[in-house]
């Protein structure tokens, strides 16, 4: 226990304190983690492969989808899975359709995305052996259509109703908010399965549903199409093994701290966090519009807010604002950085302060003039854009290397 506090005093960013961008997304109150501690002592090894052994795991992740699923109006037939987090849901959703056009007798599937659709998707292609096509995207970053129905083939398995080819809704990061915007008294397209063209939808519950890392939900309109999921070797000698999702075993103490947490917050608890969230987002992009360095990137729909530079090198900005507390994301192609709205950002007093380290850093950057960058984001993103792929790639393999190093030696 005394290591344990030591490691968690290593973070020096101010989570509740709304200075890092998404991550966390709930403001971790006592009730809640009392809650958490509860439930995860009598889940603690549970493990949903084995539903005669645990039922009451195997019933709370039925439950748990079923709950997320009336969310997103899934009709009767409708059918999903727990999986670890968004990565994976995404993986699943590529996984099903490449199964169904494998059984189509499509040999090379090609998924149709936008340009900014998650990496989790240039992953799931990769493990898949299916192609992926990008599509451009217009000033406020929404797909182009007329450029998208363009890169329709006959090896298209993932777009739209209208040539009877499946279209996936990546709700991971926004997928406990927009749900509750029309409550909350915000308006938004019809994103679920209330449109008829919608086959599956991936929804993260450990963002805006503020549950424990590792759980998120990945649906389809039937259990039909839920099926090209699943995998199973009948003959194995070890006896018939069958899973849903990639893993076998599987953490059903996740399942139960997620089935808990959508419990005990309730649908009200969601509007009310969802209002805020979204009332606090676009008051903090009007504010910044005002910011003569700075200039909106995209449309601050929902719980986002980015921005790329009007004179001052972005990156830069990131580095210093770095230095004042906050933990931002940065962004590419082009360079940008956004910050991720939760309710610990929804307050007054969190926007003034960000408005005005940004604008102070700004006035610094822009005063000094644009030097090359010798260290940070800037330096880094700088390096990136001019050397080849590879070498980018042996530098990021280095930095992962560098996560998993061991402690030294005493």
């Amino acid at each position: 226990m005394e290591l344990a506090d030591k490691y968690e005093k290593y973070n020096t960013f101010n989570i509740e304190g709304g200075r890092v961008s998404g991550a966390v997304y709930t403001d971790r109150h006592v009730e809640h983690i009392q809650l958490l501690g509860k439930i995860y002592e009598k889940y603690a090894f549970s493990n949903p492969l084995h539903p005669d052994v645990f039922p009451g795991a195997r019933k709370m992740e039925a439950e748990l989808i079923r709950m997320v699923l009336n969310l997103y109006n899934g009709p009767e037939n409708a059918s999903g899975s727990v999986t670890s987090g968004g990565t994976e849901s995404i993986i699943m959703a590529c996984f099903t359709y490449r199964n169904r056009a494998h059984s189509l007798g499509i040999e090379t599937p090609v998924i149709l995305a936008p340009i900014t659709a998650h990496a989790a998707f240039d992953k799931a292609a990769h493990l898949c052996g299916m192609r992926l096509r990008h599509v451009p995207v217009d000033k406020d970053n929404r797909v182009d259509l007329k450029a998208m129905e363009k890169l329709i083939s006959s090896d298209v398995c993932m777009l739209g109703k209208k040539y009877n080819i499946p279209v996936h809704v990546d709700a991971c990061l926004g997928g406990f908010m927009i749900p509750f915007m029309s409550d909350a008294g915000f308006s938004l397209p019809t994103f679920d399965f209330r449109n008829p063209g919608v086959t599956s939808i991936s929804c993260d519950t450990h963002k805006y549903g503020c549950t424990p890392k590792g759980s998120s939900i990945v649906m389809y309109r039937s259990k039909e199409l839920h099926h090209f999921q699943y995998f199973s070797v009948p003959d194995w000698t070890g006896g018939i093994y069958a899973t849903p999702t990639i893993a076998g075993s599987r953490a059903g103490a996740n399942t139960a701290v997620a089935w808990a947490t959508l419990l005990s917050f309730g649908r009200d608890e969601y509007v009310r966090r969802c209002q805020q969230i979204v009332k606090h987002t676009r008051i903090l992009a009007e504010r910044i519009q005002k910011i003569k360095w700075v200039k909106p990137y995209g449309s601050s729909d929902v719980s986002l807010v980015a921005f790329s530079g009007n004179g001052v090198n972005i990156y830069e900005v990131s580095d210093k604002m770095t230095k004042l507390g906050w933990n931002l994301n940065t962004l590419q192609n082009p360079a940008a950085i956004h910050i991720c709205l939760t309710i610990n950002q929804a307050h007054e007093e969190v926007v003034d302060a960000f408005v005005a380290d940004l604008e102070k850093t700004c006035e610094e950057i822009a005063a000094a003039g644009n030097g090359e960058a010798k260290s940070g984001m800037a330096a880094m993103y700088g390096m990136a854009a001019q050397v080849p792929k590879a070498v980018v790639d042996d530098v990021i393999a280095l930095y992962i290397d560098a996560t998993y190093s061991a402690p030294p030696k005493h």
